[in-house]
């Protein structure tokens, strides 16, 4: 039986290109995808929850409130959405209203920071 602790040593110096390399030739030579034999391995260690749970991708800043300071977020959220003065008044004043939906984690938190400033609550899911 090899040495398993030499073999780690010496897969432990290689670059990330030979890494690459040398996992296509291992896919060319047992006929296999590396993808495939991590997710068939994945389950079998036991210590793995029954369901992986995602992480969340995409958010939706939702208005909940203007803080009292109803103009100072109306003028806020015209930046945000490209929205007229009257369509974003109607938005803040019939808040809880999403404001942007299916953005990423920090668009999602650096809208959520521009209106916390401008004095409105907001909340993402």
């Amino acid at each position: 039986m090899a040495d398993l602790n030499a073999i780690v040593e010496q897969l432990s110096t290689l670059t990330v290109l030979e890494a690459a390399e040398l996992a296509k030739m291992l896919e060319e030579k047992w006929g296999v995808s590396a993808a495939a034999a991590v997710a068939v391995a994945g389950p079998a260690g036991g210590a793995a929850p029954a369901a992986a749970v995602e992480e969340q991708t995409e958010f939706d800043v939702i208005l909940t409130g203007d803080g009292g300071k109803k103009i100072n977020v109306i003028k806020e959220v015209r930046a945000i959405t490209g929205l007229g003065l009257t369509e974003a008044k109607t938005l803040v004043e019939s808040a809880p209203k999403p404001i942007k939906e299916g953005i990423s984690k920090a668009d999602a938190e650096k809208i959520k920071k521009q209106l916390e400033e401008a004095g409105a609550t907001v909340e993402l899911k």
